[in-house]
């Protein structure tokens, strides 16, 4: 969290602010959002004076492509959310990044740091573990033969192999949830054990569920952890069908939803709807 729709949406709301400005200035807070960066005095140095040429996407981090062949990759981690403010607003606690252009300030806020920010040379990305992320479960989900051909191969529990950020980019724990519950498949069937037929009701199942978290931008919890860049929360919690749900009715046929945990994920499921074999 925040998983695909919320990164998303996150995007969309930067873009106007970001996408073809010029950054004048970043900086950053705490050392350890440059974890990533191979030398961390080089972000603020390389972030200085370019252009951003496109604000991008893949899975769950941002993109930012900016002049002189150098990518930006933004990632929010547990707890990170992006705000844009005036220049020289007063910064709230754990505004960790901040990026000025001529006209506004982009914060990054992140009160638990496990989010992060690196600026990458070509060679750099090469050598990264971006670059061996698997396709978009958007803009790039494979078809159905090639994602079968992925899964059918493992024994492992398909909410593990749907969390696999190189099997398919962007799902977390909320939205694999949410596209089981969809596809009528248990979180612990094995991937070896599906049949051509359940592949495709899956693979249908994945860009529905996500294009409905973005039409509500996004899942905002309790923790309030995850909100648009304009202060707003994500709508699609009123709207989760698995995720969240212990003991309460599905939505479908009104059996009470439940919990276990799969690889130290919580992991809520139908037993009607999703039934085990």
């Amino acid at each position: 969290m925040p998983e695909l729709p919320e990164v998303e949406t996150t995007r969309r709301s930067l873009v106007p602010v970001l996408e073809g400005a010029t950054i004048n200035s970043a900086e950053v807070g705490r050392t350890r959002m440059l974890r990533r960066q191979p030398r961390p005095a080089d972000f603020a140095d390389r972030m200085r004076d370019r252009r951003v040429e496109s604000l991008g996407r893949r899975g769950k981090f941002l993109l930012g492509h900016m002049e002189g062949d150098l990518t930006m990759v933004l990632h929010l981690g547990m707890s990170g959310r992006m705000q844009i403010q005036a220049l020289g607003a007063e910064r709230p606690a754990h505004t960790n990044v901040v990026l000025a252009t001529d006209d506004a300030e982009v914060w990054m806020i992140d009160p638990r740091t496990f989010g992060f920010v690196v600026c990458l040379t070509p060679d750099e990305w090469d050598g990264s573990p971006f670059a061996a992320l698997g396709p978009d479960a958007l803009d790039a989900l494979p078809r159905s033969p090639q994602l079968g051909a992925a899964i059918t191969k493992r024994k492992s529990p398909l909410k593990s192999l749907l969390l696999d950020q190189h099997l398919i980019a962007g799902l977390g724990n909320i939205y694999a949830d949410e596209v089981l519950h969809r596809a009528r498949l248990h979180p612990l069937r094995l991937g070896a054990s599906l049949d051509a037929e359940e592949v495709k009701r899956l693979r249908a199942s994945i860009k529905p569920v996500l294009e409905a978290g973005l039409r509500h931008g996004g899942t905002t919890l309790d923790d309030l952890a995850y909100l648009l860049p304009d202060g707003r929360a994500g709508e699609y919690t009123q709207r989760l069908r698995a995720y969240g749900r212990t003991g309460q009715p599905c939505r479908t046929c009104g059996t009470p939803i439940e919990r276990i945990v799969v690889t130290q994920r919580s992991t809520h499921f139908c037993p009607t709807c999703q039934p085990a074999d």
